[in-house]
């Protein structure tokens, strides 16, 4: 899949079909817009293109409190990346984009090669969200490209959103969560050095930073993890959060691996969340924490017993 940083690129590899969004957490509806799109390319003999953003719209225009967001840059890269599109086309959204108007949006569109384009029922483009799908439709009609409008998806009766899914997530069901994204709900971060404290209290922990402004959930979970050895996933047990007892105020993915020993510095995982086990806590002192990280481990092993397959 080949990255693009703006529609002009040199190095695009146009005729393009594209979708356009923010595609946060990549859900089924979102699959659905991307397999449509491969498939439509394929029959027209032109590339498959995505469009987005970064940062993504709603973290720009939210400066005190954004929205949880489920997957950074490099999580959407690696769930697209699955998914055969031909190219990435990442928009840098500043105030000259948030300025664009609807038209010079359209027309960036397609001097950028975009023949044909499919969006969801509720897409919004240009300055103050001022060009809906039918606008699109419209100006596309002028500018050589066509414009096609994907029905909403659901989950029994609730539609397919990045918002269901945060709302999912915040509320600990995991479940459908999983059923909205098709798969489960996963970080991927570098693991990176912490202040060993884990170690020393007899769980040491694999450290990822979140790379995002703000998690959509916290707590203590079981968890499976993918990247330590090729091929396999290991089970384990993660604390999502900024540790109060010790003092902690950064946000933090700290995975303790069941039965493993070794070096993961600087490895790129895969963290899958199975289950929820509980809330973030403040202790005392470190002994009634202590005693708490053994009873969740015993607990996440229980549940991963009881799950099933990570997909």
């Amino acid at each position: 899949m080949q990255l693009l940083r703006s529609l002009a690129s040199p190095h695009r590899a146009g005729p393009f079909v594209a979708t356009i969004g923010g595609f946060d957490g990549l859900h089924r509806g979102h699959l659905e817009l991307v397999r449509r799109v491969r498939e439509q390319a394929a029959a027209r003999g032109y590339a498959s293109l995505l469009v987005s953003f970064e940062p993504l719209p709603r973290e720009y225009f939210s400066v005190g409190e954004p929205p949880g967001r489920l997957t950074t840059f490099r999580e959407r890269w690696r769930l697209l990346s699955r998914t055969g599109l031909d190219a990435f086309c990442v928009l840098p959204f500043n105030r000259a984009l948030q300025n664009q108007t609807a038209q010079e949006f359209a027309e960036a569109l397609a001097q950028g090669g975009v023949r044909h384009v499919l969006v969801g029922h509720d897409f919004r483009a240009g300055k103050g969200a001022e060009g809906d799908a039918e606008f699109l439709r419209d100006a596309g009609r002028a500018l050589g490209f066509t414009v096609e409008v994907m029905p909403k998806l659901c989950e029994g009766d609730e539609r397919i959103s990045s918002r269901a899914v945060r709302a999912a997530l915040s509320s600990g069901d995991l479940d459908l969560a999983r059923r909205l994204l098709g798969r489960r709900y996963s970080m991927i971060g570098r693991v990176g050095h912490g202040e060993r404290l884990g170690r020393t209290l007899g769980f040491p922990t694999a450290n990822l930073r979140l790379e995002r402004r703000r998690s959509p959930f916290s707590g203590i979970f079981a968890v499976r993890v993918r990247g330590v050895r090729p091929g396999e996933t290991l089970n384990g047990v993660a604390s999502l959060g900024t540790r109060p007892t010790v003092g902690g105020t950064v946000p933090l993915l700290e995975v303790h691996l069941f039965d493993y020993s070794g070096d993961l510095y600087g490895r790129e995982l895969e963290v899958l969340f199975v289950e929820r086990l509980r809330d973030e806590l403040r202790f005392p002192a470190l002994e009634p924490m202590v005693a708490q990280m053994h009873d969740d481990a015993r607990r996440a092993r229980a549940a991963l017993e009881r799950a099933d397959d990570d997909n």
